[in-house]
């Protein structure tokens, strides 16, 4: 070859990569502004992206490099983060771990790599602005193939507007943490137990309440709230349009500040096919519940020539929303009643179990934390005695110690390993039941034996367990509003490994705990602005035990890094980034740690984040140019 055809090879072939380069990089604006909420029954001030909350749906391409200039035009400092994404930790949008944030006034580019795909949502995370309306949806597109086919698609933004801003409600729930509760029980309650289950019992289970200084209406911190989608109340009827026969992708996503929604279409099967924008293999559901800031996406194929509700009512049942899926604009879909509100019980409090781990069931002088901070008497784990399991060995005496001193008969499990290789993969979350319980394979997955469905080892006696990730006998416990199937953390299924599955090199004990009289959430019973760091190594794979202490369900967030949930299926493990704990329930994840740098950790319920329950994490060694550099005396943003 002369030296002329190969200068021009190489400059052809530099051009051809400047162009491919070109091509997978995208540029992208987007604003700060001071917006009005309304929702058709009250308007507020609010905050916005490009004059709008919510925000646009952010469009991108798996393998893209993205460019993304923020300018604030708010009088105080903000910040956006791309929940659920994976890039540099100083490109994450926390203030104090990530970065200082954006001052008024001034712009701040954002620069990534896009290595995945899915639907995922943004949101700023300085002080209360994205209950405020700062809030926008994401959604990738892959390089490859999707394992699943559908004719058009929408984005399904759910939130809990309401019409305080969110520092008047922080105020009013450190003055008076039931401020919001509008489910009060009251003395025609009592006169309606009394009849039902006899004075004396009425009376011994107001007094427990009494003592704990709660109540069983206590499931959501806030009420009042408008539930919305895409911006949209009931009213204001926000509607898709299909033709008959489509197959119709709708992309859920929770950006609320504290509500959890049940969501169903009447009339319409739903098949979930991904979860927090991973794959999972289809599960046919009619109802689901998304916690705050999880995305599901379902796809649903109307046939006939109507109108269908897409209905969502708040787990605490004060608030729907209803949207509609339709053939033709104007067309509104029948909104089903709110039903009866659930009520928490004594499994909700941890009285079954006390959110125990029954991997190693080391639990004695373990004492029930009360919302006030006290411990209640007479819950001391190591007189309490739950059957003197021990999960490593499968050693069981055949009885049960339950709080008043007496036994119940239980089963023997000598000689039976539930070691499940060191990872107890085959434990029932709510740590009381185990189904299906068999031999780990190689690569982790269980082979079925004898089933243990509807064994419980809490304190509560023999009861029908309906999902594993509820405490038994929970009020909380989900059932299809049609009597059908509702979607349960049992039921996902990575669709493709992420990670090749391996034992976890350690494990992290976070004790969700808190203090409802003085409303202050915390981890470990420490609030965030006086814990150390989580400190992890790079390279190793940490197994999490989440341990609901608490009578609120928490959904668990961790930047940065894929939550593998732990649902028994070794490594076809769902991949998520929230993970959802339920009141007395015990919970694990996984987490291969891939990411260097300094990440947010925390509940996403706005409220208990900014009053506590959140942590640093700080990821050591790895590639040089991507370590943490270590930052202080930084304000971080909830």
């Amino acid at each position: 070859m002369s030296l002329w055809l190969r200068r021009a090879f190489v400059l052809g072939a530099g051009l051809a990569v400047a162009l491919t380069s070109a091509a997978n990089a995208g540029e992208y604006n987007l604003t700060v502004d001071p917006v009005i909420v309304d929702t058709g029954t009250f308007k507020r001030t609010g905050i916005g992206y490009n004059g709008a909350t919510p925000g646009p749906v952010l469009r991108f391409t798996e393998g893209e490099d993205v460019t993304i200039n923020v300018v604030n035009n708010l009088d105080e400092t903000t910040s956006i983060h791309w929940h659920g994404l994976i890039l540099p930790f100083d490109q994450d949008g926390v203030p104090g771990i990530s970065y200082p944030g954006i001052p008024p006034g001034e712009t701040f580019t954002y620069r990534f790599p896009i290595v995945q795909n899915g639907t995922y949502w943004f949101h700023s995370h300085s002080g209360f602005q994205e209950p405020d309306g700062a809030y926008g949806s994401i959604v990738i597109e892959p390089k490859k193939r999707e394992p699943f086919q559908y004719d058009k698609e929408y984005v399904v933004q759910l939130t809990d507007a309401h019409p305080h801003r969110g520092n008047r409600i922080m105020r009013n729930l450190k003055m008076m943490p039931d401020y919001y509760n509008r489910q009060q029980r009251t003395l025609f309650d009592f006169l309606k137990d009394a009849r039902e289950k006899g004075v004396d019992t009425a009376l011994a289970d107001r007094a427990a309440w009494g003592d704990m200084r709660m109540m069983p209406t206590d499931i959501e911190d806030l009420q009042g709230f408008t539930p919305l989608i895409n911006g949209k109340s009931t009213e204001q009827n926000w509607t898709g349009l299909f033709k008959p026969g489509e197959r119709v992708r709708l992309r859920f996503i929770n950006s609320s500040a504290m509500a959890y929604f049940d969501v169903r279409i009447p009339g319409l099967k739903m098949t979930v096919v991904q979860a927090d924008g991973n794959n999972v293999l289809p599960v046919p559901v009619d109802e689901f519940r998304i916690a705050v800031a999880e995305t599901y996406d379902v796809l649903v194929q109307p046939k006939e020539d109507q109108a269908y509700a897409i209905f969502a009512e708040s787990m605490g049942r004060t608030a729907s929303v209803r949207a509609t899926l339709a053939t033709s604009e104007g067309m509104v879909a029948d909104a089903p009643e709110l039903r009866k509100p659930s009520l928490l019980t004594m499994a909700d409090m941890g009285m079954a179990h006390e959110g125990m781990d029954h991997g190693s069931m080391s639990m004695g002088g373990m004492s029930h934390t009360m919302p006030d901070g006290r411990a209640m008497q007479g819950m001391n784990h190591g007189a309490m005695n739950q059957g003197q399991t021990n999960h490593g060995t499968g050693q069981m005496s055949d009885t049960h110690k339950m709080p008043d001193g007496s036994s119940m008969k239980g089963m023997s499990h000598a000689g039976t390993d539930h070691s499940g290789g060191g990872g107890m993969p085959t434990m029932k979350h709510d740590g009381t039941a185990m189904a299906q319980e068999g031999h780990t394979m190689p690569d982790g997955s269980i082979m079925k034996g004898t089933s243990h469905g509807g064994m419980n080892h809490g304190a509560q006696g023999m009861m029908a367990e309906a999902d594993s990730f509820y405490a038994p006998g929970s009020g909380l416990t989900p059932s299809a509003a049609n009597g059908g199937k509702f979607l349960s953390y049992d039921d996902l299924r990575a669709q493709k490994p992420l990670y090749e599955y391996r034992e976890a090199t350690r494990e992290v004990e976070l004790r969700l705990t808190g203090n409802m009289e003085r409303y202050i959430w915390s981890i470990n019973g420490i609030k965030f602005a006086d814990a150390d760091p989580i400190r992890l190594k790079y390279g190793e794979r940490v197994r999490f035990k989440f341990v609901n202490e608490t009578m609120m369900t928490h959904p668990m967030h961790l930047h940065g890094m894929w939550s593998i949930l732990d649902t028994g299926k070794g490594k076809w493990n769902p991949i998520k980034h929230v993970v959802s704990v339920a009141p007395g329930t015990t919970v694990f994840m996984e987490t291969e740690v891939d990411a260097p740098g300094q990440w947010a950790f925390h509940c996403h319920l706005s409220y208990h984040a900014d009053s506590g329950m959140f942590r640093k994490v700080v990821v050591e060694g790895g590639p040089k140019d991507k370590s943490a550099a270590t930052t202080t005396n930084m304000k971080t943003g909830g």
